[in-house]
């Protein structure tokens, strides 16, 4: 016999009679992590101006480029121009990039070098213009008097500070109502203003650009920070053209390539690979060649937190707010993001006109990315 009683369904379609059935916990569907900034870690020192300004030094150089075009005997002439002279003394070994032979500086006139071809039994080899050459050292005779003195000049780098703000009001009937999920609906309103905010300065410091004109801004123009890809000028390496290798898909080779870019271009250390879903997904193909797997194992793992090359250890890490067709090498310890001081993110209350409360979340904060040469971007990748 069917059943005929009552049943939770014979109350209608809206169920009139009975209870509510509500999780006590409320997920968040946007995302909001911030994994560069955690892995940045907090600043050392905080921003005392809206200007935040950093010196960076050099030490002399010791390489130059070949800059003549009319070497008539390239495999002996005995002297040639080079784009800057200020580089070398008298006594200097030299040596062209890619060749064997050693050269040693005996005059310098003008923009010309004269030089001693196959110093040392090293064996005279074609030079050309455009070719770059390294200085090896200095060699002095003993007893001669004080060379000249040569020193680099200190450059300012600097950033201008950038305001976060998220307003937050809710009303007095609300704070007093019983809520789903929550204690109080002022402290859950911040709480994700708070996050958004957060998720919006990591966003501005991978992708901000600052304004060319009045970036200090005026009454009616915002003052904005200058994130890491438009800091980098120098290591920009366009997938698919150029010297860059491997066309358009990211491959280990292409990493090394731009790592050793980096490496020799400066004193830094890039220790942080920061990749999109896309790019990540690459990274972790790394590895498809050299898996294994034993009879007990029941985890496939694909997934590479650390990639060592033999310009360094670096973590790598997936940030969603880097751009799809770029990664991002960076050297920690020459990147912060600081507050002005006293401006972290904060919640001022604000005087309320009415039957609620009212309030804003507000935070300033900067990036300070030194030596850009110690960085580096490969971009254009599929």
């Amino acid at each position: 016999m069917s059943f005929t009683g009552k049943a939770t369904f014979t109350a209608g379609a809206e169920l009139p009679e009975i209870a509510e059935d509500v999780s006590d916990v409320i997920g968040i569907v946007s995302p909001y992590e911030t994994p560069l900034l955690s892995e940045i870690g907090d600043p050392q020192r905080e921003a005392r101006s809206t200007y935040h300004e950093w010196l960076e030094d050099s030490l002399l150089a010791n390489s130059d480029v070949i800059n003549d075009q009319d070497i008539t005997m390239p495999g002996s002439c005995p002297e040639f121009d080079v784009a800057d002279i200020s580089k070398f003394r008298i006594n200097d070994q030299i040596q062209p990039e890619g060749s064997s032979e050693v050269m040693l500086v005996i005059g310098k006139t003008g923009s010309t070098l004269n030089v001693t071809r196959g110093y040392g039994g090293t064996s005279a080899e074609p030079i050309e213009d455009g070719q770059r050459i390294n200085i090896i050292g200095p060699s002095a005779v003993e007893g001669e008097d004080f060379p000249e003195s040569r020193f680099t000049a200190r450059a300012r780098q600097g950033n201008w500070t950038q305001i976060f703000t998220a307003g937050v009001e809710v009303s007095g009937s609300n704070m007093a109502a019983d809520h789903i999920g929550i204690a109080e609906e002022m402290d859950y309103q911040k709480q994700m203003r708070l996050r958004e905010l957060l998720r919006d300065l990591e966003n501005t410091v991978i992708n901000g650009a600052m304004a060319q004109s009045s970036p200090a801004g005026t009454a009616s123009q915002t003052r904005t920070m200058r994130g890491i890809i438009r800091h980098i000028q120098t290591n920009i390496f366009q997938a698919g053209s150029g010297d860059v290798p491997d066309g358009d898909v990211l491959t280990e080779n292409m990493l090394n390539w731009a790592l050793r870019q980096i490496w020799e271009k400066s004193c830094g250390n890039v220790d942080m690979i920061v990749a999109g879903g896309a790019q990540k997904r690459r990274i972790n193909s790394f590895l498809e060649g050299s898996r294994w797997y034993g009879p007990e194992d029941t985890r496939v793992r694909s997934g590479v937190q650390m990639y060592e090359s033999d310009f360094g250890v670096c973590r790598v890490i997936l940030s969603r707010w880097v751009p799809s067709g770029t990664i991002l090498l960076l050297d920690s310890s020459r990147v912060s993001v600081m507050p002005l001081t006293g401006r972290s993110m904060h919640f001022k209350p604000l005087a309320s006109s009415g039957d609620y409360e009212r309030g804003e979340l507000i935070g300033e904060y900067t990036l300070e990315l030194k030596n850009q040469q110690a960085h580096g971007i490969i971009t254009g990748l599929v």
